[in-house]
This record gives C-alpha cells, structure tokens and sequence, in this order.
C-alpha cells in the first residue's frame, strides 16, 4: 500500500524538496502516492525521480490534481 503525501497548496519546490525529505526517511521499494496541483510540479517530479534513481511508477492528471506514483530504489 502506497504511502500518501498531499502536497495540494503548495508551490514548486516545496512539494519535491518535501518528497525527498519523506524518502530519506524510507526504505527501498516503498511506495509513495504524491498529490500536487503545482502545474510546475509533473515536470519536477519527472526530473527528480532520473536524478535520484527513484523510479516513477505512474502520473495521473484529475483536475488541477496531478499524482505521481513513485518507488524508491
């Protein structure tokens, strides 16, 4: 089961430097389901998960609401 982090409010970078906070804290393989609706957020997310190696699973747009799937390696 995916861990949820809601991120709606908040402007780019804080969702991705929030992320990465939760990640330090997790153990390898552990998903994450992240909500934003930071339009800038799709592409950070994108280049976050190539430059850590964290691997995207899935992003899915609903609205303003974009959710990232990501896996840490």
């Amino acid at each position: 089961m995916a861990e949820k982090l809601d991120f709606r409010g908040m402007a780019c970078p804080m969702p991705i430097m929030k992320t990465a906070m939760a990640f330090k804290k997790a153990g390898s393989g552990e998903v994450f389901e992240i909500v934003c609706d930071d339009p800038g957020f799709e592409p950070d997310i994108k280049a976050w998960v190539e430059e850590t190696g964290n691997k995207l699973d899935n992003i899915t747009k609903e609205g303003k609401d974009i959710t990232a799937t990501v896996v840490k390696k």
